[in-house]
């Protein structure tokens, strides 16, 4: 099965040029990403990966970009966080219609930020939206965001270990 995802790495200080990192990468399999290089100190792999699971298809991808490129660090994978747009258009429904459901159902997922705009994460809301037996999700996105989502909450784990250290109690 295919599986499209992205992954957005900080590079080290002190990074080849860009066709190096390119090169590098499809040397180590990431032949089939597309690269992306427009924030400095940043590359972004848009991957359309073959693999028996969503697992295998996000994990290989990881080890093969830090593989090829030692010392860069995953800051984000994608899908992940989604606005109603995103997901009224996965549904195959009207932004309007989607924020109907949203104001009168108690079920509906909540948001993994509120603000303008609000982001839902999208994993549960392909969840929500598969219960409700009305939207054809498909399988291959559901897997890959589940994935995406475990990634994305690893990495801001790592960081509030960081930058928010558990307090010990004291006697």
């Amino acid at each position: 099965m295919n599986y499209n995802f992205s992954l957005i790495f900080r590079l080290p200080e002190k990074s080849a040029n860009t066709d190096d990192l390119v090169e590098a990468l499809a040397e180590c399999g990431c032949d089939d990403a597309m690269v992306g290089t427009g924030h400095p100190g940043r590359i972004a792999l848009e991957f359309d990966r073959e693999a028996e699971t969503a697992t295998a298809a996000v994990d290989s991808a990881v080890r093969d970009v830090e593989s090829a490129l030692p010392g860069a660090e995953l800051i984000e994978a994608t899908p992940d966080l989604v606005g109603l747009t995103d997901i009224a258009e996965i549904a195959g429904i009207s932004r309007q219609a989607l924020r109907k459901l949203m104001q009168s159902r108690h079920d509906f997922p909540r948001p993994a930020h509120c603000g303008n705009p609000s982001l839902w994460h999208l994993a549960p809301m392909l969840d929500w939206l598969d219960q409700e037996e009305r939207y054809d999700v498909a399988e291959a996105l559901r897997a890959v965001s589940q994935q995406t989502l475990r990634l994305n909450t690893q990495i801001q784990n790592q960081q509030a270990r960081i930058y928010a250290p558990q307090q010990t109690a004291t006697a």
